[in-house]
Order: C-alpha cells, then sequence, then structure tokens
C-alpha cells in the first residue's frame, strides 16, 4: 500500500464526514445533536429559572402568582426543548428550501409553548372573576373560564396554521358550512345550550340548592354544564337534566327559603268543651311565642284558631314556620311540637278525635224475633245459576 492509497482514503474520508447526510456536515450534526441535548436538560433548568421565579413569588402577598407559576409550570419545563431545537438547527448549515422547513418548526414551537401557557394560566386567572361575584355566579365563572380556555385552544391553532402557510379564513367558511349541516341535526344540543345560558343568566339556582321540577327529579344540584344540568336525588342516584327541561318548566328552589312553614289541623274529640279549648290554644299559642325555633307573628303570618267542626271532631288550625330551612333541624323542631301539643292536651283533660260513625237504633218491630247471635241463620235453597252444576 502506497502514500497515493492512504491519500484516497483520506480523500474519501473527507467527503463522507462533509457530506454526511444530506449534503449536512457530520460535524455539524454532531454539535447540533450535543446543544439539542445540552438544553433537553429540562430538570436544570427547572430548579434555576423555575425555582427563583417561586421563591420571588412567594414574596409577594397575593397567591395568585403563585398559581399562576404552578400553571405555567410545564410550558416552562418545555422552553429548553424549543431553545435546543433552535441552536441546533440555526448551527446547521441547510438549503433554502429546508431552512424554510425548519424556521417554521421553530415558530410554531414557539407558538405552541405561548398559547400552552396562556391556556394553562386561564384556570388560576378566572379567580379574579370570583371577586365579581355580586354580578356573575359560580357557575358564570366556569363557563367564562372554560370559554376563555377554548378561545387560546382555537387561536394558538390558527396561529400555527397560518406560519405553515394554511389559511384560515377559508378554512373557516368550510367549517361554518359544515356546522349550519350539523346544526340542523343538532338542533337539540344547541337548545340545551342556549337554554344553560339562561338558567345561569337568570340565577334560577347554584350547585348545592336543593331543588324540584317537577315530574322530573328532585334533589341537590351538582353541576351545571353546556349541555346538561347534574341533579343528585336523595337516595344518592344523579340525575343529568337537559337544560331545556330546567329552561321551560318551572323550578322550585328550596334552598332559597326564608323560613320554613308547619301546617297543621288538630282534631279534638267533641266532649271537648269551651274551656278545654281555650286552654290548649293559648297553651299551644305560649310555646311557639316562646321557642327561638318559630318565627313571630310580626315578622309572618302565624296563628292558632279554632277552626271548624268536623264530621268526627273539632279541629284546631295550626299554621306556623320554623326559623330553620334546613331539614333535619325542621324535622327535630317538628317533633319537639308535636310532643308538646300532645302533652299540653292531656293536660287539659281531653284527648285527639279519630274517624268515627255513630249508629243509632230507636225502635225494634215487636212481631221480628231476633235469633241468638250464636245459633247460625238456617240456610236457604237457592236456584243454580246458569253454568253451575245443580
Amino acid at each position: 500500500m502506497n502514500s497515493s492509497d492512504w491519500q484516497d482514503f483520506l480523500a474519501l474520508v473527507k467527503e463522507v464526514w462533509e457530506n454526511g447526510v444530506y449534503g449536512i456536515d457530520v460535524g455539524q450534526i454532531i454539535v447540533s445533536v450535543a446543544i439539542f441535548f445540552f438544553l433537553f436538560a429540562r430538570n436544570l433548568f427547572t430548579a434555576i429559572v423555575v425555582n427563583r421565579i417561586r421563591k420571588w413569588a412567594s414574596k409577594t402577598k397575593t397567591t395568585l402568582d403563585d398559581t399562576v407559576l404552578e400553571a405555567v409550570e410545564q410550558p416552562l419545563r418545555f422552553v429548553p426543548v424549543v431553545m435546543g431545537v433552535f441552536f441546533a438547527t440555526a448551527y446547521m448549515d441547510l438549503d433554502q428550501q429546508t431552512a424554510q422547513i425548519v424556521s417554521n418548526l421553530n415558530r410554531s414551537l414557539i407558538a405552541f409553548v405561548i398559547f400552552w401557557s396562556l391556556y394553562n394560566a386561564a384556570g388560576p386567572v378566572s379567580e379574579l372573576l370570583e371577586r365579581a361575584d355580586r354580578f356573575l355566579t359560580s357557575s358564570m365563572i366556569q363557563w367564562l373560564a372554560k370559554a376563555i380556555k377554548m378561545a387560546f385552544a382555537l387561536i394558538g391553532g390558527a396561529a400555527i396554521l397560518e406560519i405553515w402557510g394554511i389559511e384560515v379564513g377559508p378554512l373557516i367558511a368550510g367549517l361554518g358550512l359544515f356546522g349550519v349541516a350539523v346544526a340542523l341535526g343538532a338542533q337539540d344540543l344547541f337548545k340545551n345550550l342556549i337554554a344553560g345560558l339562561f338558567v345561569i343568566g337568570e340565577r334560577r339556582f347554584h350547585p348545592g340548592d336543593w331543588v324540584l321540577v317537577e315530574g322530573i327529579v328532585e334533589g341537590t344540584v351538582e353541576h351545571i354544564g353546556f349541555r346538561t344540568t347534574t341533579i343528585r336525588r336523595f337516595d344518592k342516584a344523579p340525575v343529568y337534566v337537559p337544560n331545556a327541561k330546567l329552561s321551560d318548566n318551572a323550578v322550585t328552589n328550596f334552598s332559597r327559603m326564608t323560613f320554613r312553614r308547619i301546617k297543621w289541623m288538630i282534631g279534638l274529640e267533641y266532649r271537648t268543651t269551651a274551656a278545654q279549648l281555650y286552654q290548649v290554644r293559648d297553651a299551644i299559642e305560649a310555646y311557639l311565642a316562646e321557642s327561638p325555633d318559630f318565627v313571630q307573628p310580626e315578622e309572618t303570618t302565624t296563628f292558632v284558631r279554632i277552626d271548624q267542626f268536623s264530621a268526627s271532631s273539632i279541629d284546631i288550625l295550626l299554621y306556623c314556620f320554623t326559623r330553620t330551612t334546613d331539614w333535619l333541624e325542621w324535622l327535630a323542631i317538628k317533633e319537639r311540637l308535636l310532643l308538646r301539643i300532645k302533652e299540653i292536651v292531656e293536660d287539659a283533660g281531653t284527648g285527639f278525635a279519630f274517624p268515627s260513625q255513630s249508629l243509632y237504633l230507636e225502635a225494634m218491630p215487636g212481631d221480628i224475633e231476633v235469633a241468638p247471635l250464636h245459633q247460625p241463620a238456617p240456610a236457604k235453597a237457592t236456584e243454580p245459576r246458569e253454568g253451575e252444576h245443580a
């Protein structure tokens, strides 16, 4: 092997090294890969940059910046990857067409990180809207937060498409025609969406309220969604009610009761004297006036009155309201009232009436002999009915 052979071999190695892959120098590829993996060390970037920002945010009085930083931490961790791609491709000597593709790729990654950060930050920023709770309900705030996130996602997608030369305008127009076709077949869906806006705008109920929709459901509102509202019945079964049902039907919101009513008709025996009736009525009134559980007459209608002579009783009408609207507390108050009325009636020396009938027998015909009760009546022969055997 002479020196010319070695020269030819070295020239071949140089040619392969310089041409590399798709005309790119192998040295450039090695340096680019090294830069990429060096900047790919996201943990190091997080430890230096993100932790420093977190310490700065912890010194502020508000917690909003801490929440926003936590939300955008994942996009920040992706920043070294974007930087690695940029510096690695910038080091390469690329042709014009490949350079344009790489440039679009870098721009797309930057746009992706920006709108990803905005999308994640939309959730914590929605906490600012909670300060306007006088004007916006919690459900409206949730809807606005979702709408803001969706807007950032759509704008980010449109920006990336524009980078790659895809015109968004004609695409939106085509989607508009497609949307019209879809809308014709999804009228109920859009009806429920619009109904949901009316339900939230009118503030008929909020999550946690006890509601009744006649003929549909009764229970506690858990979530007001875009299309349906989740109401959990008292047997703990969830019911997903279309918003149109809640918008078109009467909804009773028991959670907004100011007081809770008790209406009883107390029937006393007919042997009860007038003095005993007064005693029972006055004692019940005194109990209602002394108990802090009941609303007083100056605040709302409250009375105890001897009402009517019924078929089997003399009725006293009790009409009052409790201050609590909680069902369990209301049951306990009602129980104490019932036991107290029982004591009052017993102390008055009378009793409660029950449905009964009296039969008065004035005279018996003298020629009718009444058989003793222990003797059975004689059997009477009857003709067989049609279809029966004699």
